[in-house]
């Protein structure tokens, strides 16, 4: 295997009709700057439109007092996914600022901050111990790990800091809401989608984004569970989760050492890239028909291995509707897409936060929506408004 450089950028559908009916022609001008305006103010509508229940869509009523602050703490920082999260969140606190008319030091301020590297739990569990230092009005994570925090959540609730997740769910019993996707609704529409590209038999694998969140076991189990129930001819191969690839790289280094006797031409764990990993798992299964990855990041890297195996007749479905995914869309290298209403996501998390600091009642579970895309409906305004 040759070391290559590490890549690092990797219910039911929503009820389109119900979308399509909050979007009406759009006025016509001559000023192309405010058409422009119109447009991204239009799309950011949309998304807070398909939020259920239609409470989370505004910040009406959320009269909180003047200088209160609510923390965000995000998963990462650093792709297009979680930045649209943060412009959701910070459109929150704009919109409720303006509507209470608060002003300077009176101004309801967000906090918002996520890890620098990618799922790193122990950033994170720091930065909310610094969000908990704020006495904040409320906090709201995307726990990278459903397990982690207790100590920091018993804590928030000692000091009667109310506790929101958002995206990525947690197991403590005190949560006060969550906002995400549906997303074992998304897994099974990904399942049925990639199923009939196929034709309803053969060989799939699902790769993972890691084994310890409640949105990746959550999507998982969709996909998994309904090509068991209805397509008794397509077979899931493995599942391999993007966390436990450096121990596989260690495997692979044990079998491929095992015939090498010259100690310096063995090769180091650390020579194995992530893309070597991933080309290894596709090398064991010649007869693979699908594959189905389960974030941004994943659908990325997957497909840039297979593109340089020179394998093209996989069909691939994903989550997430960024650049480079769309890109692969337009390009027919990938056969579908999950998308994520993110702006919606990050509005609906400060709702919810702000919603119980004033001890108003919130719905255990925010659906933020999301929708089916394809290279056939990518050019629809409709769908043209959930990418980001």
């Amino acid at each position: 295997y040759i070391m290559r450089k590490k890549f690092t950028s990797v219910a039911m559908v929503l009820c389109l009709s119900l979308v399509f009916g909050a979007c009406g022609n759009k006025p016509q001008t001559d000023n192309p700057t405010t058409n422009q305006s119109n447009t991204v103010k239009d799309a950011q509508q949309y998304k807070l439109d398909v939020l259920r229940p239609t409470a989370y869509s505004s910040v009406e009523g959320l009269n909180l007092e003047p200088g209160s602050c609510i923390s965000i703490i995000g998963r990462y920082a650093g792709d297009s996914f979680w930045k649209e999260v943060e412009a959701g969140a910070k459109k929150a606190v704009e919109d409720m600022n303006t509507l209470l008319g608060y002003k300077g030091n009176d101004k309801i301020k967000l906090t918002y901050s996520a890890p620098e590297v990618r799922d790193d739990i122990n950033e994170q569990v720091s930065l909310l111990d610094e969000e908990l230092d704020r006495y904040p009005s409320a906090v709201a994570i995307a726990t990278i790990d459903a397990t982690a925090c207790s100590i920091q959540f018993d804590l928030a609730t000692e000091n009667n800091i109310p506790i929101i997740t958002f995206d990525s769910g947690n197991d403590y019993q005190h949560i006060a809401a969550h906002v995400s996707t549906d997303n074992l609704e998304a897994a099974k529409t990904a399942a049925a989608k990639l199923a009939h590209s196929i034709e309803e038999k053969g060989e799939v694998a699902v790769f993972v984004q890691d084994s310890v969140s409640t949105t990746a076991k959550q999507r998982l189990q969709g996909f998994t569970d309904v090509i068991a129930a209805n397509f008794p001819e397509i077979s899931v191969v493995n599942v391999y989760y993007m966390d436990q690839l450096e121990s596989m790289a260690t495997t692979i280094v044990e079998e491929k050492n095992a015939s090498i006797t010259d100690e310096e031409d063995k090769i180091k764990p650390e020579s194995i890239s992530q893309e070597d990993v991933v080309e290894y798992i596709l090398e064991q299964h010649p007869n693979l028909k699908g594959v189905y990855t389960t974030n941004l990041d994943t659908t990325q890297l997957v497909v840039e291995v297979l593109d340089d195996m020179d394998k093209e007749d996989l069909k691939i479905v994903g989550f997430d509707g960024g650049k480079e995914q769309i890109e692969l869309l337009e390009d027919g290298i990938v056969e579908g897409l999950v998308v994520q209403n993110h702006i919606g996501m990050g509005y609906a998390a400060v709702v919810a936060a702000a919603r119980v600091s004033l001890g108003l009642a919130n719905e255990s579970f925010v659906n933020t929506g999301y929708t089916w895309v394809t290279k056939e409906n990518l050019k629809q305004e409709e769908i043209k408004s959930m990418l980001y």
